[in-house]
């Protein structure tokens, strides 16, 4: 069995190098010939190919995609030669906008906090719905959180406390869609870290940063491993089958009772830090998922 680990030509840090090298050796030991490429390479192939990846020289059309990358573009030409991703395009599109995911999850029995999306704006930095942005300050009252709809590690997600900080971050924000919350007071850089593969829970920890409302690990946070209560778990693997992925890390907040709140789904999360807290490698457990699909799949 030999698969493509699809990866972002202009993402080089040590910290991507590391993950790439994980899932590698995961395939290795897997008896998986796993080849990384990037998507710029990817598209060099379908040109020349004509997108039609049947022309390849024999042996060199992969059997399956391991998509580590957020290039809708390309994942949608990659299924149309159908090949077979972990995750699919759909999903990947879903998670990467945070608005997205919020939609897909709305009235399906998942608690999240209060939400107000961002009406889309042309050429119009500095410009706001007063309207909308009144009704909103009403509803969710402030605090407040302002998430840019794409972003990672806890970045462009921004805690205001009045209208003219809320004001200064939607100019700011410009013409980029964002979504207004509900501060979850009782989680303040406080929350639960749930990798999910398949229909399996691989590993969990409890993140935490007593300087920041943003528990995230990259802000200076710190973590230690977490057995999730059932509400968790059971929040964590009804998000990731109704967005259809086949793996996700998956952050809940804590409300006011400690019940479940879910904060975000990450269809490409980073497991290295899940991995030096637990001594858990979610790479294993992703590969043996795919060689079960595929195996499945024959």
């Amino acid at each position: 069995m030999k698969g493509w680990l699809t990866v972002n030509e202009f993402v080089r840090t040590p910290k991507f190098r590391d993950l790439f090298g994980l899932l590698e050796k995961a395939a290795e030991d897997k008896g998986i010939a796993l080849t990384r490429m990037t998507n710029a390479g990817i598209f060099r192939i379908l040109g020349e190919t004509g997108y039609d990846l049947e022309r390849l020289p024999a042996g060199e059309r992969p059997d399956f995609v391991l998509f580590w990358d957020k290039d809708i573009r390309l994942a949608r030409a990659l299924e149309a030669q159908r090949l077979r991703l972990f995750n699919r395009a759909g999903a990947i599109e879903v998670c990467d906008d945070k608005s997205l995911t919020f939609l897909a999850l709305t009235g399906k029995g998942i608690r999240m906090p209060k939400t107000w999306l961002s009406p889309k704006k042309f050429h119009a930095d500095g410009l706001f719905s007063e309207e909308l942005i009144a009704a909103a300050e009403e509803d969710l009252g402030y605090p407040l959180v302002v998430k840019e709809c794409l972003g990672s590690f806890g970045a462009q997600v921004y805690l205001v406390h009045d209208r003219e900080e809320l004001l200064d971050r939607v100019r700011m924000i410009g013409d980029r869609p964002y979504l207004l919350q509900e501060y979850i007071a009782s989680s303040a850089g406080r929350d639960i870290r749930i990798q999910v593969v398949g229909e399996k829970i691989a590993a969990a920890m409890l993140r935490r940063n007593p300087s920041d409302f943003r528990a995230n690990l990259t802000n200076g946070g710190y973590a230690q491993p977490y057995t999730p209560g059932d509400a968790e778990a059971q929040m964590a693997l009804q998000a990731v089958k109704l967005l259809g992925l086949d793996f996700a890390g998956v952050d809940i907040l804590f409300g006011d009772e400690g019940e479940p709140i879910l904060c975000e789904v990450n269809s490409n999360a980073h497991f290295r830090n899940l991995y030096d807290c637990t001594g858990i490698n979610t790479a294993d457990f992703i590969m043996e998922h795919i060689y079960d699909e595929m195996v499945a799949g024959i």
